[in-house]
């Protein structure tokens, strides 16, 4: 059971924990929403909750919630740029299928 980050990731992970002056890392996880039926979520981490797992990567902790795991083992976390737009991109190998609006997912 993981997940991991490219180096880009990484780099803007680490820049927004940089400005941010605190926290223990990155939170990942889904809620239930969208027509699909998931959606990611993604929040700095102050305090540790007792089902988080931690996994350690480039002296970043990635921390995800025991439910949420079930849902994205095996997630690779990427920040792409392309042109004006940049964002978060989920490489995960559990889905079945996504929303045409890409915000949500099934697995």
């Amino acid at each position: 059971m993981a997940i991991t980050m490219t180096s880009a990731a990484a780099d803007r992970v680490r820049s927004f924990l940089t400005n941010r002056g605190k926290g223990l890392g990155l939170r990942v996880g889904v809620k239930t929403t969208g027509c699909s039926g998931l959606a990611y979520v993604l929040e700095f981490v102050d305090d540790l909750n007792e089902d988080d797992q931690v996994f350690e990567q480039d002296d970043l902790k990635i921390i995800v919630d025991g439910k949420s795991l079930v849902y994205i083992d095996g997630t690779q976390l990427d920040f792409v740029k392309e042109g004006l737009n940049e964002g978060f991109q989920f490489n995960n190998p559990n889905v079945n299928g996504e929303c045409g609006c890409g915000e949500s997912f099934t697995v």
